[in-house]
């Protein structure tokens, strides 16, 4: 009988181990395939705000790490990927934090021309927003982050970058106020970061190492 429990414990032991290998062997498979995954996003948004024929360098590589609670939403470190023609400064993409959105923060990429900051693009990574409400400000459901192509704040007290409920150029969407006026203030903020930032932004070293 005490054989026989041996006999079981070990089987038991063994089946435990192989589970654990199956289960830290398909987790290392689904990590590597979400970053890649990621790392496709990122090229996609990066490539269609800056287009390949404005810069010469690889943005994705070209990437250093910047943070900012004031102006960037939060205090981790955000990528900013640099966009470069013959060496010389031509745009940046920079991750940044809209902290108070409806339902949490929305994470959000700014694409910004050297050196006036002039908005490219503006996209969406990940929110929590209401469907049929916050989750307006996602590409597949309107074009509002359009709105900001080609615009820049005037100052950080300029009364002109906001909802327009709030006297500002930008639309507000129906029922939800908070989720487009978190969005434009943050995208406001990210200009005026790069603004404060941009000589250090292009001198600072490589350092995302690889995909976010």
């Amino acid at each position: 009988m005490l054989l026989a429990a041996r006999k079981n414990g070990l089987i038991l032991g063994l089946f435990a181990l192989a589970c654990t290998a199956l289960l830290a062997g398909t987790h290392a498979l689904t990590q590597d395939r979400i970053a890649q995954q990621k790392e496709a996003q990122r090229l996609g948004i990066l490539n269609a705000m800056i287009p390949k024929a404005s810069h010469d360098n690889d943005l994705y590589s070209d990437c250093t790490l910047v943070s900012s609670q004031q102006y960037l939403g939060s205090s981790d470190r955000q990528p900013a990927f640099r966009a470069r023609l013959a060496g010389q400064p031509v745009a940046v993409g920079i991750e940044t934090v809209a902290p108070d959105g409806y339902s949490g923060a929305i994470h959000l990429i700014v694409g910004l021309a050297y050196p006036e900051g002039t908005v490219l693009g503006v996209e969406v990574l990940e929110h929590k927003e209401t469907p049929g409400l916050g989750d307006k400000i996602e590409r597949r459901k309107s074009s509002w982050l359009d709105s900001f192509n080609g615009k820049r704040p005037g100052g950080e007290k300029d009364a002109g970058w906001a909802v327009k409920k709030d006297g500002g150029q930008f639309d507000q969407f129906t029922g939800a106020t908070i989720t487009p006026r978190a969005v434009v203030k943050a995208v406001g903020n990210t200009v005026q970061y790069f603004q404060r930032n941009k000589e250090a932004l292009f001198a600072a070293p490589s350092q995302c190492g690889g995909a976010q």
